[in-house]
């Protein structure tokens, strides 16, 4: 039985009949046992919390609705949040045999949700269609570029040093800021292959299951969000040096995930939580490390300012910002947050001033950039 079958059954069967607009989580159950209905029995599960969550044990109609349609409101939401008693059933971690995929979506529903309900929701509810493929995308394309510049210049390690790396039309240049594109382009040239592989690691273990579990929009708008700032953080803060690597993109990720993980220790349920945020810290502040080193104190002799390490940080700030906004409100848009808003206008407004800044500051300041290659 289809969707509008079930709901014209719930009609003709006037669970409702006085109009009230709620319907008695009981009676509903009745009705699906009473009928052999195929409804999946994680979602009875949801509506029995649901109308624990009530004081008269009863269930809007309008969220009976949402609930059979796989959709999840937000007054659906915060009413389970609410409720005083847990599902009754086990959680997912005791779900007999799942095949090897179903325990990757496992995996990734408790690394990433902090709540047994968001994860037993996004485990009910999802499918494999469209994939994750912003992630796997760029990380794709940042290996293509690698390589093709690789082989054409013969150099696999600290690509920066060699002249003729610098003159590509995706590095972002001080001196070619006029050519808008380069503060997202640069993304897809990196240092060498410790920072590509660095990156590559991290977008794949930590940006495919935040992509699985909070879809390609926000991801990509988190991700691209962190390297824009960080090209425009580098073109304010260190106004001689390029940019290059996705590190922006990358930080924010990491940052809004590790943020997430903190803001709900108690409810995140990942094995060994606690050694791998140190680890992952720890990974962190080495490449920033690295990065500053390589930026003041470069190992070789070059022609002139190398990468700055600028939007490492920078990809943090907006990541623990905007990124904890996304994270935070899985399933719920982000449209309805205040929070949003503001951290949507903040976002907004150094935009806007990173625009004014690279119009006008450079030649009121006096700025001597090295002359672009």
């Amino acid at each position: 039985m289809d969707r509008s079958s079930l709901l014209q059954l719930i009609q003709e069967q006037q669970l409702d009949p006085e109009n009230t607009g709620f319907i008695g989580a009981d009676t509903f159950a009745g009705l699906v046992h009473s009928h052999e209905l195929p409804l999946d029995p994680a979602k009875l599960d949801m509506l029995v919390a649901l109308a624990q969550s009530n004081e008269r044990g009863q269930v809007c109609y309008q969220e009976l609705v949402d609930l059979i349609s796989s959709k999840r409101s937000s007054s659906f939401k915060r009413a389970i949040a609410n409720g005083q008693r847990a599902l009754p059933r086990d959680g997912l971690l005791d779900e007999p045999g799942l095949g090897v995929y179903k325990r990757f979506v496992r995996y990734v529903a408790y690394e990433i949700l902090p709540c047994e309900v968001d994860r037993r929701w996004y485990f009910y509810r999802h499918r494999s269609c469209p994939p994750p493929v912003f992630m796997a995308s760029v990380t794709l394309a940042q290996i293509i570029v690698f390589l093709c510049y690789g082989a054409r210049l013969n150099k696999w390690v600290l690509q920066t040093y060699h002249p003729e790396y610098m003159k590509s039309p995706l590095v972002y240049h001080p001196g070619h800021r006029a050519r808008a594109w380069r503060f997202l382009t640069y993304m897809f040239m990196h240092v060498g292959l410790e920072q590509l592989g660095f990156n590559a690691l991290l977008q794949l273990m930590i940006g495919v299951p935040l992509e699985m579990v909070h879809g390609l929009l926000r991801i990509s708008l988190l991700y691209l969000a962190g390297v824009l700032a960080g090209s425009l953080t580098v073109s304010i803060t260190d106004m001689r040096a390029p940019v290059v690597g996705g590190s922006g993109g990358v930080y924010a990720l990491c940052s809004a995930h590790l943020a997430n993980v903190v803001m709900n220790w108690a409810g995140m349920r990942c094995p060994y939580k606690l050694l791998r945020m140190v680890l992952a810290l720890v990974c962190m502040s080495s490449e920033v490390g690295r990065a500053v080193w390589l930026r003041f104190s470069p190992p070789l002799p070059a022609s002139g300012p190398q990468p700055s390490f600028m939007a490492h940080l920078a990809g943090a700030v907006v990541g623990v910002s905007m990124g904890l906004t996304i994270l935070r409100s899985y399933e719920e848009r982000l449209q309805d947050q205040c929070g949003w808003w503001v951290v949507l206008l903040a976002y907004g407004t150094f935009l806007l001033f990173a625009v004014f800044w690279n119009i006008f500051a450079y030649d009121l300041l006096g700025a001597h950039i090295p002359p672009p290659p």
